[in-house]
């Protein structure tokens, strides 16, 4: 059955699934495995373990693991063994803790100028003046700063981001001063682009002096931040969406959505309760 997970995280690569998934696909699968040893595979027993997993995790990592091993029984042709996700009624709102606020953004740029740390500051404006995924930093290069676009290839899609003139000019000069000519903008000291692991820690280490909750602050909710500012201006989510790559509007959806703070105002404003 290894040689089979093996073949199957194959296969997913062959699909252009990113690493992150793959990784965490084989990760599922295995758990599953090590549940499953001596024991017959059988949908009951898949059924079983779902149960654990629900008590165990939150319905959305559930689902996560569950459609990890749908896909892989579905590559061993054993279909009767795929089981329902859980059905989740989306939330209207994100709860407050967990929201990034522009205010809270710009202490955390702040926090890096008062550092003197060059890099982190121009890094949080490029992924949230962008609107980038974490995964797609790799993708700003000195040729896409000077083009004032970048060509973003990821998942099978390719994408056209652009780099708005006052970070453009901001980017220009980093580079000359950095003396940087071409290849990705944003490099560690023996010259590789940033990974993910990387620009958490940075991100994380301005928490405590921008007086901002370490759990709002990762790569990802610069990205909400850019769409909730954008749609706020724009109120166009078909071209929100497009520029986030995503290829559901449902998608982009979760992405506008504020905190609880502002679904209250509106309810109050109805004055049905007196």
């Amino acid at each position: 059955m290894e040689e089979r997970v093996k073949q199957y995280i194959q296969y997913l690569e062959q699909e252009e699934k990113s690493e992150a998934t793959r990784r965490q696909y084989k990760r599922d699968i295995l758990h599953f495995l090590s549940f499953a040893v001596g024991q017959d595979l059988t949908r009951e027993l898949v059924l079983r373990y779902k149960e654990k997993l629900q008590a165990e995790h939150r319905a959305s990592s559930v689902n996560v693991k569950l459609a990890a091993l749908n896909g892989f029984f579905t590559f061993l042709e054993r279909d009767d063994l795929r089981v329902k996700r859980l059905r989740v009624q989306k939330r209207p709102f994100i709860p407050r803790e967990k929201e990034l606020t522009k205010a809270e953004y710009l202490r955390l740029l702040e926090a890096a100028r008062q550092k003197k740390n060059e890099k982190l500051r121009l890094l949080l404006e490029t992924i949230c003046g962008t609107g980038i995924r974490v995964s797609e930093l790799k993708y700003i290069t000195a040729e896409a700063v000077h083009q004032g676009e970048a060509v973003i290839r990821l998942k099978g899609k390719i994408r056209i981001v652009l780099i708005c003139g006052k970070l453009r000019k901001t980017l220009k000069e980093y580079l000359r001063r950095r003396k940087i000519m071409s290849g990705p903008v944003f490099v560690t000291k023996h010259g590789n682009p940033l990974d993910r692991s990387n620009i958490w820690k940075m991100m994380k280490s301005l928490c405590r002096d921008a007086g901002v909750a370490s759990q709002k602050v990762f790569p990802h909710n610069l990205r909400h931040l850019f769409a909730r500012c954008f749609y706020k201006i724009d109120k166009d989510i078909a071209r929100l969406a497009d520029i986030l790559g995503h290829s559901s509007i449902d998608t982009t959806r979760i992405y506008i959505m504020s905190s609880e703070y502002e679904p209250r105002k509106r309810l109050d404003a109805l004055g049905l309760v007196v």
